[in-house]
C-alpha cells in the first residue's frame, strides 16, 4: 500500500488519539453501524482533501465502513496530526498522504497522489482538489459523479466557478448546512482559534484589545469566545449588515485603519486577501500579535511585513517576531496558516461529529442522485440537515415538542386572524 507519512511507528499513539475523539461523535458512530450493513459506497474511489485530525480520521474509517476505497491527504501544510496520519496507514489501512509542516512542492505531490486513485467522488476543504482537477487533470474528470465541499472559502471558490460555467461536476455545499455553519463555524471555529493562540503564546485575553477581523459565523464565535474571557473586542467588517449585527452584540466597530492602533491582538476570519497589510503593520503597537482563522494565509500580508522588517526571528514555536525601523515588534503566528490546526488540534470533536455526519451523507446522497444533478453548486437536502440535529439532540439527551394536530392546522391555515 501506497502512502506518505512522517512516521509509520506513531500508529500506536494516534489510534488513542481517534479512538477519544469517536466517544464525542455518537452521530457519525450511529452513521457508521448504517454504512457497515448497507455499504451505499460499495465500488465507489473517494479522494478526500481534508484536515489530517483525529475527527478527520473517523470520517475516513466511516466511509470506508461504508464500502468506499478511499484515499486522504490534508488540506493545508500545517494541519496534519502525524500520529493519526500513522495510525489511518497502519490500523486502518487507509492511504495517507499528509505530514506536518510538508512544503508547497510535497503539499501538491500528496494532492497529485490522491487523484492517482482516478477518484468517482471528491470530498474538499478549500477546493484545491477540484482546482487541481479542472486545471491540471481534465482528463479525470469524466471518471467523477460528484463532489462535497467542507468551508466558506472553497465553497466561494466552487460559486466563482460555477458562475464562469466551468464547473465540470455537480458539488454539495456541506458548508451552507445550518448543521454545519451555525455550530462548526461559529461554536469550534471560536473555541479552537483562541485554544491556538494561547498554545502558541499563553498570553492573557482579559484586560487586552482583540480585532477580529470579520462577523460572519467564525467572527461571532471568535468574538464571543474572547469577550468570554474577559477581552475588550473590536470587529471589523466591509457588510454592513454584519456591522449592524456586531454593534447591537456589544462589540465595537471600526475600520482596521484605525482598529491597528489599539489593538492587542488581531484575528482574521473573512476569507480574504490582505485584511492586515502595511498601512495597519505601521501603526501597531509594540509586541501586537496578529492571528489568521481563515482557510488560506494570505489574511495576513506577510510578504509585506517582512519586507518592512529589519530583522525576523522565532520567539517561540509557532510565533515568528518581525521588528520594524521604529523599533516595534510585530508578532505572526503559524506562517499565517490556520492557528487553530497550526498550534492546537482544531474543532472539538463533539462539533464535527456533524460536519462529518454532513460529509458522509451528502456523499451518499451523491452516489444516489448525481446522474439527475445539473453542473453546479447545491444546498445540503434539509431532510439531511434535520435528520443530523435530530439525532445530535437525542446523543445529549435533549427532548423537542411536535406540533400538535390544532397547531398545525393554525399554521396552515390563513382564515383565523385577530
Amino acid at each position: 500500500m501506497k502512502y506518505d507519512v512522517k512516521d509509520i511507528r506513531l500508529a500506536d499513539a494516534g489510534e488513542n488519539l481517534i479512538t477519544w475523539a469517536e466517544r464525542e461523535m455518537p452521530v457519525l458512530r450511529l452513521i457508521k453501524e448504517r454504512y457497515t450493513k448497507q455499504k451505499p459506497f460499495k465500488g465507489i474511489r473517494m479522494s478526500c482533501c481534508l484536515h489530517v485530525t483525529t475527527e478527520t480520521a473517523n470520517l475516513a474509517i466511516t466511509l470506508k465502513a461504508g464500502g468506499a476505497d478511499v484515499v486522504l491527504c490534508a488540506s493545508n501544510p500545517l494541519s496534519t496530526q502525524d500520529e493519526v496520519a500513522a495510525a489511518l496507514v497502519k490500523k486502518h489501512g487507509i492511504r495517507t498522504y499528509a505530514i506536518k509542516g510538508e512544503d508547497n512542492k510535497t503539499y501538491y505531490k500528496h494532492i497529485y497522489a490522491a487523484l492517482d486513485h482516478r477518484p468517482q467522488i471528491t470530498m474538499d476543504d478549500g477546493a484545491d482538489v477540484v482546482g487541481v482537477l479542472h486545471k491540471e487533470r481534465r482528463n479525470q474528470l469524466p471518471d467523477v459523479i460528484g463532489g462535497t465541499e467542507e468551508t466558506t472559502t472553497g465553497v466561494v471558490r466552487l460559486r466563482a466557478m460555477e458562475k464562469d460555467g466551468v464547473l465540470e461536476y455537480p458539488i454539495i455545499a456541506v458548508n451552507d448546512a445550518l448543521t454545519k455553519h451555525m455550530f462548526d463555524n461559529r461554536y469550534g471555529t471560536g473555541q479552537s482559534t483562541l485554544d491556538g493562540i494561547l498554545r502558541a503564546t499563553n498570553v492573557l485575553f482579559a484586560g487586552k484589545t482583540v480585532v477580529v477581523a470579520g462577523y460572519g459565523w467564525c467572527g461571532r464565535g471568535v468574538a464571543s469566545r474572547a469577550r468570554g474571557l474577559g477581552a475588550h473586542v473590536v470587529v471589523t467588517e466591509v457588510d454592513p449588515f454584519r456591522a449592524l449585527e456586531a454593534v447591537m452584540d456589544g462589540f465595537g466597530v471600526m475600520p482596521m485603519g484605525e482598529a491597528a492602533a489599539i489593538g492587542d491582538i488581531f484575528i482574521t476570519v473573512t476569507g480574504d486577501i490582505a485584511v492586515l497589510r502595511a498601512e495597519h503593520f505601521k501603526k501597531m503597537k509594540d509586541g501586537a500579535i496578529v492571528a489568521n482563522s481563515g482557510h488560506f494565509n494570505v489574511e495576513i500580508d506577510i510578504p509585506a511585513l517582512a519586507k518592512m522588517a529589519k530583522t525576523k526571528r522565532q520567539a517561540r514555536p509557532y510565533v515568528d517576531e518581525y521588528k520594524l525601523p521604529n523599533g516595534r515588534r510585530i508578532h505572526v503566528l503559524g506562517e499565517g496558516r490556520l492557528i487553530n490546526l497550526t498550534s492546537a488540534e482544531g474543532h472539538p470533536a463533539s462539533v464535527m461529529d456533524m460536519s462529518f455526519a454532513n460529509q458522509a451523507l451528502c456523499s451518499e446522497y451523491m452516489v444516489k442522485n448525481a446522474k439527475g444533478l445539473a453542473k453546479k453548486v447545491h444546498s445540503v437536502p434539509v431532510d439531511i440537515d434535520r435528520d443530523i440535529a435530530r439525532l445530535k439532540l437525542a446523543a445529549m439527551g435533549v427532548g423537542v415538542d411536535t406540533l400538535t394536530p390544532q397547531q398545525k392546522k393554525y399554521l396552515a391555515s390563513w382564515q383565523e386572524g385577530t
